[in-house]
């Protein structure tokens, strides 16, 4: 009786079982594709140092949360920045974070989709984006940026796109990639 039992309720979990998504596709809070997850401190500098981020680059965070890359960034290393996220209210601490740290003059939050960014003036790309997003931004990181653009992950890599540089900072992994020249025609 109670394998029949067992049997009626395993089969009775599959078949009202609604499919899952797999975690890249999830709608996250507010229909976002990916999940407002902080970077520590320790990991933002990390990547900072990574990329030797310096007064003349300009950053660029895609899905910038509540703004500590691109705050560390102008604060620490005197950089200029812009952060794109579609959370209104991620961009409203981002915003509330640069006044605090007085770099208002240096950066700007901006709320878009990062798909629709403007990077074409990057000299250095941040993410902690899933790995679905980075291999689909991957193809226009490569085609829009510049030679010499660094562009740093926090976690994950964009697909066979190898890495120039793995570093390790607190237990996380961080990945820089340098844009090469684009060959000739």
């Amino acid at each position: 009786m109670k394998t029949a039992a067992l049997l009626l309720c395993t089969l009775a979990t599959l078949f009202f079982a609604q499919p899952v998504q797999a975690q890249d596709d999830y709608p996250y809070r507010n229909g976002l594709s990916v999940p407002f997850v902080p970077t520590p401190m320790s990991v933002v500098r990390g990547m900072l140092e990574t990329a030797k981020v310096t007064k003349t680059d300009l950053v660029i965070d895609l899905g910038c949360g509540d703004g500590r890359i691109v705050v560390m960034a102008a604060s620490d290393f005197g950089a200029r920045g812009i952060g794109y996220d579609l959370d209104p209210e991620r961009i409203g601490e981002a915003n509330a974070n640069a006044e605090k740290a007085k770099v208002t003059d240096r950066v700007k939050f901006i709320e878009k989709d990062l798909f629709q960014a403007e990077i074409k003036d990057a000299t250095v790309v941040t993410l902690y984006l899933l790995p679905s997003v980075n291999e689909k931004l991957m193809p226009r990181l490569m085609g829009e940026l510049k030679p010499g653009t660094r562009i740093v992950s926090h976690s994950f890599r964009m697909g066979q796109w190898a890495p120039d540089v793995t570093k390790e900072v607190d237990g996380r992994t961080i990945y820089l990639w340098t844009v090469k020249a684009k060959p000739p025609e």
